[in-house]
């Protein structure tokens, strides 16, 4: 009998094809698309000059963001945001209304926004990131209407550990990658926001295939704390403990590539291109080793003294 189990080479393009299929269902009805990304808005930040933030990511950032209410309430991936001191908000139309800072937490990355009036947009209402599986058709949609969605499907739902000391022990991979990924709206097959853009990648899959795509935030992540986000700026609880340093895995070993000005690792003396050997007397190789222990880190220079 004839076996009819795909063959893993031919996944990435049988699971492309059911969500070139899926976009093109939804595209015949433009009116309900056009509808649905007018709540994909673009944001301009402008970023207070002594930021910690600054020399990673610049003083002026642009990115796309998510309408989730009716009062002006804006979703969007927190480093387009975090240290603003001003932004501004511009819809489909290329109407500017200006948006005050309302929170950002830095476990999930997401950040929070508020126009100063209503936009008058129709939200996007939530899906369950833990209802969409891998191989799904789903849609991607940046900032500039029915014209910047781009069909896609999941590759992974997986763990992501990034240099700046960020780790989610579930994210969302997507291919083919969405040229404006940033703060952009994960779209399931029944219209309903599933994810957040951050990044992209160049191993959708974390295996040794090297698929180039995007990381999404699961939009679940955000229901538990958009209260405190809302209230206090901030989830409640105590801060999460922070080491100042961007590290790279490089063949085993844990380089320091920036660290951040009066820092906590600054002021304990570690310095870029040092390595990280141990994590609280364990030693470490991996960043998902390094950050749950927060301020355990040790660090050796490169000539190897501690």
């Amino acid at each position: 009998m004839r076996n009819s189990r795909r063959s893993p080479a031919l996944l990435p393009i049988v699971t492309l094809a059911a969500a070139l299929q899926a976009w093109s269902s939804l595209a015949q009805q433009s009116n309900w698309v056009a509808e649905l990304v007018s709540a994909v808005v673009r944001i301009k930040a402008h970023i207070n000059p002594d930021g910690r933030t600054i020399e990673a990511l610049g003083r002026e950032r642009e990115g796309s963001a998510v309408v989730i209410d009716t009062d002006g309430l804006i979703l969007t991936i927190g480093y387009l945001m975090v240290e603003a001191y001003a932004a501004e908000i511009v819809d489909n139309q290329g109407r500017t209304v200006p948006a005050n800072v309302v929170g950002y937490d830095h476990e999930t990355g997401f950040g929070l926004l508020r126009t100063i009036e209503p936009l008058k947009l129709k939200p996007m209402p939530f899906g369950r990131s833990a209802d969409v599986k891998e191989h799904d058709p789903v849609l991607v949609a940046s900032f500039g209407g029915p014209g910047m969605v781009g069909p896609a499907y999941v590759v992974a739902k997986r763990e992501f550990a990034g240099s700046w000391e960020y780790l989610l022990d579930e994210a969302l991979f997507t291919a083919p990658p969405h040229p404006a990924w940033s703060g952009a709206a994960l779209i399931s097959s029944d219209g309903k926001l599933v994810g957040i853009g951050s990044l992209i990648v160049g191993d959708t899959g974390g295996g040794t295939a090297k698929m180039p795509g995007n990381m999404f935030v699961p939009i679940d992540r955000l229901p538990p704390i958009l209260g405190d986000l809302i209230a206090d700026g901030r989830p409640a609880g105590p801060g999460r403990p922070w080491l100042g340093i961007n590290a790279d895995e490089v063949h085993g070993r844990l380089f320091v590539g920036r660290v951040t000005q009066e820092g906590p690792a600054e002021r304990a003396g570690i310095r870029r291109g040092d390595v990280i050997i141990g994590v609280n007397g364990e030693p470490a190789k991996t960043l998902r080793r390094v950050l749950p222990q927060g301020m355990g880190a040790r660090a050796c220079r490169r000539d190897g003294s501690a």
